[in-house]
């Protein structure tokens, strides 16, 4: 929403609001008219969670001649203290955060719906930088070696199902799926038209979003109110977006990159993650292969 918003401030003369249903988009396209005093949003029925609901999202911004200059990627849920699956069996974070995304932008590239220069962010969290206390991503490598012979895309899916061996913690399930993210901004890079870029962008610790309202007990009661206490430790939605367009406005040649705040920090000036587990090159590429075959079998298929 804030995002929308600041789109329009910056002069956008069209922007179209995703939501989930048509009575949530409807009311988050009047709302923004009247907060920004532009009557320029269009409403979108797009539930990321929902492969059907995205196919039918991108036929109707093919139908309404639709050309996306920045396309932001914001869909997502604070991780349960129970699992999570989607109907299809999937983890709830991890679907939210990365399987619909790829199918509405591989439809999207496939449908000519992306100007010619146009950026793509999507969602990440510094959770997966790997140093932020109680969020550890999973050693894919070491879990596959352990559990599949050493096959990466078999120890992907099922950290994505979470079956076992896979073991169900909700930081960690977060922090994973997040990391994901960044692998799979790496992959599309690599194949977007000359002059188009996507990155993977945190939003800095934001608890002013709905994201934490299925979040358990002990983090919506406890940590979240202590984050706000403590400088350096929480900012505004406002700042939040505001990297997303930040990072949005770089050149073409920055792209597949992980923007965050600086190590160990949780706000402030973004920077570009420079990491290990996130410059895996085998595991960018099984991860996408994954990605495209929960998403129905689009995209999918790279040599590793």
């Amino acid at each position: 929403f804030e995002t929308a918003a600041q789109l329009a401030q910056q002069g956008f003369g069209r922007v179209i609001a995703g939501g989930r249903t048509r009575e949530k988009a409807a009311s988050a396209a009047a709302r923004l008219a009247g907060r920004t005093g532009k009557d320029i949003f269009e409403p979108l029925v797009v539930d990321l969670d929902n492969l059907d609901s995205v196919e039918a999202a991108v036929a109707e911004m093919s139908s309404n001649g639709s050309r996306v200059d920045v396309a932001v990627l914001n869909a997502g849920v604070a991780p349960t203290k129970e699992l999570r699956r989607n109907a299809a069996g999937y983890e709830l974070t991890v679907t939210s955060s990365l399987i619909g995304h790829h199918l509405l932008t591989i439809r999207m590239l496939e449908s000519s719906l992306f100007a010619r220069d146009a950026r793509i962010v999507i969602a990440g969290s510094e959770a997966a930088r790997g140093d932020v206390p109680t969020f550890t991503p999973l050693d894919v490598h070491a879990f596959a070696a352990e559990h599949f012979e050493g096959d990466l895309e078999a120890a992907i899916n099922a950290q994505m199902r979470m079956e076992p061996p896979a073991r169900y913690k909700p930081s960690d399930a977060y922090a994973t799926a997040k990391v994901f993210v960044a692998w799979w901004a790496a992959e599309l890079a690599k194949v977007l038209p000359e002059g188009m870029a996507v990155n993977a962008v945190s939003p800095g610790s934001t608890p002013d979003t709905n994201a934490i309202d299925n979040a358990p007990f002990y983090m919506r009661k406890f940590m979240i109110p202590l984050f706000k206490l403590i400088p350096g430790m929480s900012h505004s939605v406002a700042d939040g977006a505001g990297r997303y367009l930040e990072v949005a406005a770089y050149d073409a040649s920055v792209s597949g990159k992980f923007f965050a705040s600086s190590p160990k920090k949780m706000t402030g000036p973004l920077a570009e993650v420079v990491a290990r587990h996130l410059e895996d090159s085998a595991a960018q590429t099984a991860l996408w292969n994954v990605t495209g075959r929960v998403a129905g079998g689009v995209g999918a298929g790279r040599a590793h």
